[in-house]
């Protein structure tokens, strides 16, 4: 009898409509339902996607923010000023800027800024204890960026300038990016024999070194003989220049670890601040500032 209803209803449908009307039919009693729910759906995808792009547009700024205080701009300026007045300091007339010189300063500018990326970034990654106590602004000491992201962005730093300074073919450049390279990450690893800025007089001696003597003979040997094809002979300008860097950077040496004492003095790291004292260190490095204030004038 259930066999016998089920054919009498196919039918009864059959006679009354064909099935291509019967379709049409049921798709217009439901039209309204499903575009309904159709409209609901893409709503809710819009409004999450709407949703995501404010989060990103956010997001973005904060971690540009984060990346910029990871870089310590103040390292990058003082580079990209120190390696522009010596890549000058060659130069005899109008005509030596040229394309050839201007793609040359470039070469020796970008990978040095990547270089000094890594320096810094290094020394972050192994002071984040330390500099959640002296600096806790930074994005690793602050957890903004974590311990991954900053060694990703330490190393590509380090490939960076290397690719930079090997396309060069400039032996000047490429021993500056070794020196650096060596002196950055004996400052900072945290290894036996290493680790340098436990001690006050190799700490000054890399600061020193780099930014007094290696920027400015490197980076005017790069220049002089590399770019612009001429004999390497010092000039009274460079002699100068590396002169008064010495004297610079000595200050700079003394006053920088001032503001990180009570860090450095918690994690055994014997800097000049902590083996003088900050009254005591204040008082040389302002006496030394003095007196190479008179001397310049």
């Amino acid at each position: 009898p259930l066999l016998s209803q089920i054919k009498l209803n196919v039918i009864l449908i059959l006679n009354t409509t064909s099935p291509k009307r019967y379709i049409r039919r049921q798709r217009r009693r439901h039209s309204p339902v499903l575009q309904v729910g159709c409209n609901a759906i893409i709503g809710d995808q819009n409004e999450s996607i709407a949703t995501q792009f404010e989060e990103i547009c956010k997001e973005v700024p904060k971690k540009l923010g984060a990346f910029y205080r990871f870089c310590r701009p103040h390292t990058i300026f003082g580079t990209i000023i120190g390696i522009t007045s010596v890549s000058l300091l060659p130069m005899r007339s109008l005509d030596d800027f040229t394309t050839k010189v201007l793609w040359g300063f470039l070469e020796a500018l970008s990978s040095a800024l990547f270089m000094n990326v890594y320096v810094v970034s290094l020394n972050q990654l192994y002071d984040i204890r330390i500099d959640k106590v002296n600096k806790p602004s930074l994005p690793l000491a602050s957890g903004e960026f974590s311990v991954a992201t900053g060694a990703v962005l330490v190393l590509t730093s380090l490939i960076m300038s290397f690719i930079i300074g090997i396309r060069s073919r400039s032996a000047p450049l490429i021993c500056a990016l070794l020196i650096s390279f060596f002196l950055g990450s004996a400052y900072s690893v945290d290894v036996p024999l290493l680790r340098w800025k436990r001690n006050a007089f190799l700490a000054a001696s890399c600061i020193l070194f780099v930014r007094a003597v290696l920027v400015q003979l490197a980076f005017f040997a790069h220049m002089q003989q590399h770019v612009l094809k001429r004999p390497l002979a010092p000039t009274k300008s460079v002699v100068f220049a590396t002169l008064f860097m010495c004297c610079f950077s000595a200050v700079i040496a003394l006053f920088k670890d001032i503001p990180d004492i009570d860090g450095d003095r918690h994690f055994g790291v014997e800097s000049l601040s902590v083996r003088l004292g900050p009254q005591r260190h204040m008082g040389l490095a302002s006496w030394q500032e003095h007196h190479l204030r008179n001397y310049f004038k």
